[in-house]
Formats: C-alpha cells, sequence, structure tokens
C-alpha cells in the first residue's frame, strides 16, 4: 500500500532525517517538506497526504494548533522531543507518537501501523453495526472481552491481556500484553473501575488499577511490581489492597 506524506519541523535537521527516512521506506511517497507552519497548513490542504509528520514546538502555529486544522482522511504522527505531549496527541487522534531522537525502527513501526489503519480504513465502521451512540462506558461483548474506543474506532480486547490501567484527566490507558504502547480511550478511571471484574482487578491508586494475578511482587513500602510499572498503594487504597495479600498469603 503506497501511502503519502508531508513532514513539518522547524529544525532543518530534523526535517533531513525524516527525509532520509522516507525515502529509504518503500511505498512512501514525499509530497513536500516545510520548516514554516504557516506554509504547511496550506499545503496539506491543497494536496491531502495520508500522512503529517508534525513537530509540536514550533513558532506561529504550533503542532497541536495546525493537527486541529488538517483535512479528514489525513491522519498526524508528530515528532518530538517533549514526551509530556503524549497525552494531548491523543485529542486529535493522532496515528503515532515519535520521540526525537527518532529512530529508523521506531519510525518503521509507526509506517506498518499506518498501512494497517488505512488498510482498515475502507471496511464497515463498527460504530454502524453496535449504535452511534454507545455512550461513555466501554461495551463488553462478553465475560472475557471488552470493546475500547481507540482513534475513532472499536478495538476488542480481552480482559486477561490487561495488566494494568493508568488515568490522567479524561483519558485513560490500558496496558496490554504483546502490545508495544498503551491502548488511549476517552474515559473516567471510575467507569474502568466498575467495568473490570472486581475479583481480577483493583484499583491500588487514584491513577492506577491493576490485574492481581500479573504482580510480581510487592516490596514492604507497599510498592507494585507490574508490567514495566512501579506502583504506590495509596493510603485510601491501602486497607483493602492489605485484605488481599492477606487472603492470599495468610502468613504476613
Amino acid at each position: 500500500m503506497a501511502l503519502s506524506c508531508i513532514i513539518v519541523d522547524d529544525e532543518p535537521l530534523a526535517v533531513k532525517l525524516l527525509e532520509s527516512f522516507v525515502s529509504k521506506t518503500p511505498d512512501l511517497h514525499l509530497l513536500g517538506s516545510f520548516t514554516d507552519s504557516v506554509e504547511a497548513i496550506n499545503a496539506v490542504k491543497e494536496h491531502r497526504p495520508n500522512l503529517l509528520f508534525l513537530d509540536i514546538q514550533m513558532p506561529d502555529l504550533n503542532g497541536m494548533e495546525l493537527a486541529h486544522m488538517i483535512p479528514e482522511g489525513t491522519k498526524v504522527i508528530f515528532t518530538t522531543a517533549f514526551k509530556e505531549y503524549a497525552f494531548e496527541s491523543y485529542e486529535v487522534r493522532a496515528l503515532d507518537f515519535l520521540l526525537k531522537p527518532i529512530r529508523y525502527n521506531k519510525f518503521l513501526a509507526a509506517i506498518d501501523k499506518a498501512k494497517e489503519w488505512f488498510g482498515n480504513h475502507g471496511d464497515k465502521p463498527l460504530d454502524s453495526a453496535i449504535g452511534s451512540n454507545p455512550g461513555p462506558v466501554p461495551l463488553i461483548s462478553n465475560n472475557t472481552t471488552i470493546f475500547l474506543k481507540v482513534d475513532g474506532e472499536y478495538r476488542q480486547i480481552a480482559i486477561s491481556d490487561i495488566i494494568y490501567v493508568s488515568g490522567m484527566k479524561d483519558y485513560v490507558m490500558f496496558y496490554l500484553d504483546n502490545e508495544r504502547r498503551p491502548l488511549v480511550t476517552h474515559l473516567t478511571m471510575k467507569a474502568v473501575e466498575e467495568m473490570l471484574p472486581i475479583q481480577q482487578f483493583m484499583r491500588v491508586h487514584r491513577s492506577f488499577i491493576v490485574c492481581l494475578d500479573k504482580i510480581r511482587k510487592v516490596d514492604r513500602n507497599d510498592c507494585i511490581y507490574i508490567g514495566d510499572e512501579i506502583i504506590h498503594v495509596t493510603e485510601a487504597y491501602l486497607p483493602a489492597f492489605q485484605q488481599y495479600l492477606t487472603s492470599k498469603f495468610p502468613g504476613k
């Protein structure tokens, strides 16, 4: 599948690097590169590329502002040195988020994701099959899987694949087995807590829900080691968690 793209970054060296990546990537066609975001948005509206490689911190018009102005059908891959923008990137349904310095293997993974998205884009949307207004809570298809709305589409995931869930503001991130990146969806932690089976999952922090069976260890400071994360059980949730530990390990 051939995809067209435009590069926007106010740093010439960053533009050159991305241009070199594009030139050696099969089925990726560069329509133009820009260091001026105002010039870039005009080109994007005119040529309507499949992909827009977009820096965030730029003068005049920053990447987040520009992303709100692009035509429907153009997907954004953010390229930035500031990881704190990751959450904001999901508000504009960015396809991927590449952290500088960008390595070619990460670039290729983003392109593979783009090809998968555009390959499925012509299919009948899942929304029409299950109703246009499913509400804010994920749809539970049975006792073992749920649907999450991610990037405007519904993903069915196995509950058994969930390692832990973290939240920030009105978004939550589902960390799954065998997934490179978390799935981000517009939900509250309260909604997730009510949706997941209480026998398997427990809220241990204002911002974390963990799968109890996937905890590797708990240290003397009540820190949970799970996945790639260390989560401190906060005071409000500590009694229930200690009760769970006592039930599992009577000698504690």
